[in-house]
């Protein structure tokens, strides 16, 4: 008796991975394999699948770990060190356009208290000596009867912008200027001039 090739059966065999039923038994698949190597192959290709499912879950489970765990001790202190790069090449900049600031705040104040005692001179007839010093513009000196100020509202003494107080001399210790009003600068060297930012 000839069995014939039952392509029905074979493919719901095949395309479920369930093992075969008496009803099947009697069918051959097409191509001329055998219902019992049928059965191996599927049993086999079931085994393949389900260890690729676990494989794939011990992968991802890993993964989940590691994510789960986050930074280490190595990565924390690349961070810290790259940080400590930037901020290294970043600061010495960020100082020097500070410096910079400030020393353009010194001149502006020192021209605006020219224009000051430019004033004082128009009312007195002549600006303070190195004694009176900056404070005649809030104090009316004793012999200054044509006074009319205060000429600055602060009555402190006035700061430059690295708090040191304004450096004043009348007559001026340089040629064809009145008076000297500087700035010590950064460094507050009164005594240096190589380092004072004075009137033009």
């Amino acid at each position: 008796m000839i069995e014939r090739c039952d392509k029905r059966h074979a493919g719901q065999i095949r395309n479920s991975h369930r093992s075969p039923t008496p009803s099947d038994r009697g069918a051959v698949p097409c191509g001329g394999t055998a219902p019992r190597d049928h059965l191996q192959n599927a049993r086999k290709e079931r085994r393949f699948i389900s260890g690729k499912r676990k494989k794939t879950a011990r992968f991802i489970g890993f993964h989940k770990k590691r994510d789960e765990k986050g930074f280490t001790l190595i990565e924390l202190l690349v961070v810290i060190a790259i940080l400590g790069l930037l901020i290294g090449l970043v600061a010495p900049a960020a100082l020097r356009q500070l410096g910079g600031a400030r020393t353009s705040v010194a001149r502006q104040s020192i021209e605006r208290m020219g224009q000051i005692l430019d004033l004082y001179k128009l009312d007195v007839g002549s600006y303070p000596s190195t004694d009176e010093g900056l404070q005649a513009l809030v104090t009316r000196p004793a012999d200054a009867e044509t006074w009319n100020g205060p000429y600055v509202k602060d009555s402190r003494p006035l700061l430059d912008p690295w708090n040191h107080p304004y450096i004043y001399r009348n007559p001026s210790d340089r040629p064809d200027h009145d008076y000297d009003l500087c700035s010590a600068g950064p460094a507050g060297h009164g005594d240096d001039p190589a380092h004072q930012i004075c009137n033009p």
